[in-house]
């Protein structure tokens, strides 16, 4: 009787080794795969439902069991949504470390300095790599799902090519965004300058998102932020056709007018003083490093050259006669205000 039972637990022993043998071979055996392929994992998919969705396609040959038995045995049944690149050749044990680690494809979206936030929520919405959650594109209801607590989103977005996994919403994409801003304006007004004109960092920010669409030449954005510095501290009135032309909104047809230039808004720079209510549009990390650093000197004007360059004066009396040089007399045919 004990040599009958030695030797039933020698057969179990050894049938244990040899499925834990088997299981073992699945982890090392290839997809089939003839060329490359992406595959989806859903929100919410078990890694069971993932090697049924597979065996069924034909990707793997072995029962599906086997496979679960094997991740199993491993500890890596835990998986992450995505959409995955597999290739030819990869096997079961290195699908499942992309699986377990979220190496998803990573789809890219980009917002272009100087943008407003109705060109950032339009690429957002004309884009099917991302998942569409929001349904009212109103500020309340943005504000509320993004927790922001400014009265206008101009300007809050960092400009950037950022780049998303196909399950990332139109929330997520904002809220990555927004915070980067957040994190680049505090990192940038933590190193600025002395005497600055401003009571805090969104001040600063509105005066980036002037000078990001004053110029694009880089060299020139210190230059124009201490022009717009020194006129704030000389009480002076910004008069920046920027402010006035986002104002404006869709009445703005793309000349600027002596009535455009009368007409009353917050963000009539020819009309108020001081800083308008909230940015016009998304500076960049050098926009904002300027208007925290701007360039010392005594110009107090500055006139576009037409060929996306400003010339920078001291007194009224020599931009005025800048304004006739470039404006009026030598228009280039070509002419245009900012480099972009």
């Amino acid at each position: 009787m004990l040599k009958k039972l030695v030797f039933l637990l020698a057969a179990l022993a050894f049938s244990l080794v040899s499925v834990c043998f088997y299981i073992e071979r699945v982890g090392d055996s290839p997809l089939q795969l003839d060329q490359g392929v992406s595959f989806e994992v859903t929100p919410g998919s078990t890694l069971t439902q993932v090697i049924a969705e597979m065996y069924e396609k034909g990707y793997l040959l072995q029962h599906p069991k086997l496979y679960a038995s094997y991740a199993k045995l491993h500890k890596h049944e835990h998986i992450k949504a995505g959409e995955y690149q597999l290739d030819p050749g990869i096997n079961f044990s290195l699908l499942l470390k992309k699986l377990n680690s979220g190496e998803a494809i990573l789809h890219e979206i980009r917002f272009i300095e100087g943008w407003d936030f109705r060109q950032v929520s339009a690429e957002i919405r004309s884009s099917e790599r991302f998942r569409h959650s929001i349904t009212d594109w109103g500020v309340d209801n943005l504000k509320t799902l993004l927790g922001i607590q400014y009265d206008s989103l101009e300007g809050l977005f960092f400009p950037d090519t950022y780049h998303f996994p196909k399950t990332a919403s139109d929330v997520d994409i904002l809220r990555y965004s927004y915070k980067k801003m957040q994190s680049v304006l505090d990192e940038e007004w933590q190193q600025r300058g002395q005497d600055l004109p401003y009571d805090s960092p969104y001040e600063a920010l509105i005066m980036a998102s002037i000078v990001e669409k004053e110029t694009g030449v880089a060299e020139e954005r210190a230059k124009i932020a201490g022009v717009f510095v020194r006129r704030l501290k000389k009480n002076m009135r910004l008069q920046t056709d920027p402010t006035v032309i986002y104002g404006l909104g869709d009445v703005y047809q793309g000349n600027l007018t002596r009535k455009h230039l009368k007409s009353p808004s917050p963000y009539n720079t020819y009309l108020i003083k001081g800083l308008p209510p909230t940015p016009i549009a998304m500076p960049g990390r050098e926009a904002i490093r300027a208007a925290l650093h701007p360039e010392e000197g005594e110009a107090l004007y500055f006139v576009a050259m037409g060929d996306g360059r400003h010339y920078f004066s001291a007194t009224v009396e020599e931009h005025n006669k800048a304004v006739r040089k470039y404006q009026v007399k030598n228009r280039r045919a070509d002419y245009q205000s900012t480099v972009r």
